[in-house]
C-alpha cells in the first residue's frame, strides 16, 4: 500500500475535501463553534475543510480511528509534534527569506531552512522507526519516509548542504577601518596580542566592571547595508563559495517534498482535535472511539447508543466560565428509531439534540466523541429543522416557511439520514401542530431513518413502536429547577401546559407577581 493521504485512502476524495464548505446544518447543531475553536490556533494549515467533509464509508472513518489510536502514544505524539514544530520553523525562514532585502543574506537563510528541513526528516524518520504504530496511515507514511531519505536526491541535497557549511566555516576575512572608510581583506594568521594586553591592565581593574562587549549575532534579520557591502567584498574574496551557495538557491527552489507538505498539514487535523480535547480530558469528562454501524444489502442496524455524552460546543463556553457540564446517555434498540424529546423549557432539550448531532457528524470524521462508550450510525446526510425567526425578504409566512423547508428534507432524505427538529410549526395552533406533526412523523417512520425530535406535542412520544419518549427532567420537590438531565420515560403532558401557562402569564410566580 502506496502512501496517499494521512486523512484520506482515496486521491480523489483528498481532492475534492479542499474545497468542502460549511454544512448547511451546521449552525443549527453549533458546529460552527466547535471547528472555529478547535482550529484557531492553526489558521496558517487552513484546516476547516476537512471539517466541513464528512467520511462516507466505514473504511475510511476506521481508516482515521487508527491514526487517532495511535497518536494515543505520548512518545509518538510528541515526536510528530517535534517534526511540526521544524517543519513550522522552516516555513517562517522561506518567509523570512521573502522579505529580506541584501541578496547575500537571502541566501544564507535559505541554506538554513534546507539545513532544518533535512535534520528535521532525518530525525522523524528515526522516531517512526523505533514507535509502536498500527494505523495503516502512520505505517504507509513511515515506508515512504524511508524511502524519500534513502533516495539519490535526498542524500544529494544533505550532503551538498554540508560541503557549503565547511566552505562558509573556512572562510575568515578582517576589517582595515581607516577614517569613514574600510578595506575588506582575506584573513592572514598573525601575532595575537590578546592575552598580553589583558595582563598588562589587569592591575587597572577594580572589581565588577559594565561589559561593554557586543555579541555579535551571524544570522541577524536586521543587517544593515555597511554589513550587505562588507559581506559582498567577503564574496568577491572568495568567489567560489559564494557561487555554490547562488547556485544551491537557485536549483533548490521546492526542496520540501510535496508529501511530506501534505502529511505536515493533514496531521494538524489530528493534532488542533488532540489538544482541544485534552481541556476537557483535565476536567475528568470522558472521550471515546466510537463503534461506527454502517448500511448494508442485508439490511440496516440501528441500535445506536451513548454513556455520558455533552455538547460539546455548549462545554467549551461552561469550562470558560467554570459551569458545570452535565452529561447525558441515550440509546435505541430492537425497531426504535425516533427520539421524541419533550419537558418544560430551559430544561436541556436542545442541547440534548445537538448533542446527538454533534456526535454522529464528529464520529463521521473519525475523532474521539464526548463519551465514555458509544455506538454511532454512519448517515449520508444530516437535515435540521430548527426554530428560526421570520425573513420578511422571502416573502412567506412563518408556517409556509416551517412546511417549505421540512418538505425539502423529506424529499431528499433516505433511510441512511438523520434528522434533528427542534420546536417547529410554533406559530399555529395546537390543532394544526398536532394534524402536521402526525402527517410528518408517519414520513420519518416510512423512511426508517434515525430522528431526534424535541416538540410540545405529548402524543408523538408514544406515536409508534419506532418512537422512543425522552423528557427533560426537573427536581421533583422544586418543578421550577432544571436539572438538565433527559431520561427515558413517558412524557407526562405537563409541558405544554406549562408552556401554555407562561404565555398568559398564569404561572405561579406570574399570578402572585400580579397581586403584589
Amino acid at each position: 500500500m502506496s502512501f496517499i493521504s494521512i486523512l484520506f485512502n482515496e486521491k480523489t476524495k483528498q481532492e475534492n475535501a479542499q474545497h468542502a464548505e460549511l454544512p448547511t446544518f451546521f449552525v443549527d447543531l453549533n458546529l460552527d463553534q466547535i471547528v472555529d475553536k478547535i482550529t484557531e490556533h492553526y489558521p496558517e494549515y487552513e484546516l476547516k475543510p476537512f471539517f466541513y467533509f464528512p467520511l462516507s464509508n466505514l473504511d475510511e472513518v476506521l481508516f482515521r480511528q487508527e491514526v487517532f489510536h495511535d497518536l494515543e502514544n505520548i512518545t509518538l505524539y510528541e515526536h510528530i509534534g517535534y517534526f511540526a514544530e521544524r517543519i513550522s520553523e522552516v516555513r517562517k525562514y522561506l518567509k523570512l527569506v521573502d522579505k529580506l532585502y541584501y541578496k547575500r543574506q537571502k541566501e544564507i537563510w535559505f541554506l538554513y531552512a534546507v539545513e532544518v528541513y533535512c535534520d528535521a526528516v532525518k530525525k522523524f524518520s528515526e522516531n517512526l522507526s523505533e514507535a509502536q504504530m498500527n494505523s495503516r496511515g502512520l505505517r504507509t507514511f513511515q515506508d515512504y519516509l524511508t524511502n524519500y531519505i534513502s533516495s539519490s536526491e535526498f542524500k544529494l541535497l544533505t550532503e551538498e548542504i554540508k560541503r557549503l557549511k565547511t566552505g562558509l566555516e573556512n572562510v575568515k576575512y578582517r576589517i582595515i577601518i581607516r577614517d569613514n572608510s574600510f578595506t575588506v581583506q582575506n584573513y592572514e594568521p598573525g601575532i595575537d596580542y590578546s592575552e598580553e594586553i589583558e595582563k598588562t591592565f589587569q592591575k587597572f581593574k577594580q572589581g565588577a566592571v559594565k561589559d561593554y562587549l557586543v555579541k555579535y549575532n551571524s544570522v541577524s534579520q536586521d543587517m544593515n547595508h555597511i554589513e550587505a557591502q562588507i559581506l559582498d567584498f567577503v564574496a568577491q574574496l572568495n568567489p567560489d563559495v559564494f557561487l555554490k551557495l547562488e547556485n544551491f538557491n537557485s536549483s533548490n527552489k521546492d526542496f520540501i517534498d510535496e508529501t511530506i507538505s501534505v502529511f505536515d498539514r493533514e496531521i494538524h487535523f489530528y493534532i488542533s482535535y488532540f489538544e482541544h480535547i485534552k481541556k476537557f480530558k483535565s476536567g475528568r469528562l470522558k472521550f471515546c472511539h466510537p463503534v461506527i454501524l454502517e448500511s448494508s444489502p442485508q439490511g440496516t442496524c440501528k441500535e445506536i447508543f451513548l454513556n455520558e455524552g455533552f455538547d460539546l460546543a455548549l462545554a467549551q463556553k461552561l469550562n470558560e466560565s467554570g459551569g458545570q457540564i452535565i452529561c447525558n446517555d441515550f440509546y435505541l434498540e430492537d425497531k426504535e428509531r425516533v427520539i421524541v424529546v419533550t419537558g418544560p423549557n430551559q430544561g436541556g432539550k436542545t442541547t440534548f439534540a445537538r448533542m446527538f448531532g454533534q456526535l454522529h457528524y464528529l464520529a463521521s470524521l473519525g475523532c474521539p466523541v464526548p463519551g465514555s462508550e458509544a455506538k454511532l450510525f454512519l448517515f449520508d446526510n444530516i437535515f435540521t429543522q430548527f426554530e428560526r425567526s421570520e425573513k420578511v425578504e422571502n416573502l412567506r409566512g412563518k408556517l409556509e416557511d416551517d412546511l417549505t423547508r421540512i418538505h425539502y428534507i423529506l424529499d431528499k432524505a433516505t433511510t441512511r439520514s438523520i434528522i434533528i427538529m427542534n420546536e417547529i410549526f410554533n406559530s399555529t395552533t395546537i390543532e394544526d401542530v398536532s394534524f402536521l406533526s402526525a402527517q410528518i412523523m408517519n414520513k420519518i417512520l416510512e423512511l426508517d431513518l434515525i430522528c431526534v425530535w424535541v416538540t410540545f406535542i405529548d402524543e408523538l412520544a408514544s406515536f409508534d413502536e419506532k418512537t422512543v419518549s425522552m423528557t427533560s427532567r426537573i427536581v421533583p420537590d422544586n418543578p421550577a429547577m432544571r436539572t438538565f438531565k433527559i431520561i427515558r420515560r413517558q412524557a407526562d403532558g405537563l409541558a405544554y401546559a406549562l408552556a401554555i401557562a407562561e404565555k398568559y402569564k398564569l404561572t405561579y410566580c406570574s399570578i402572585k407577581e400580579r397581586i403584589k
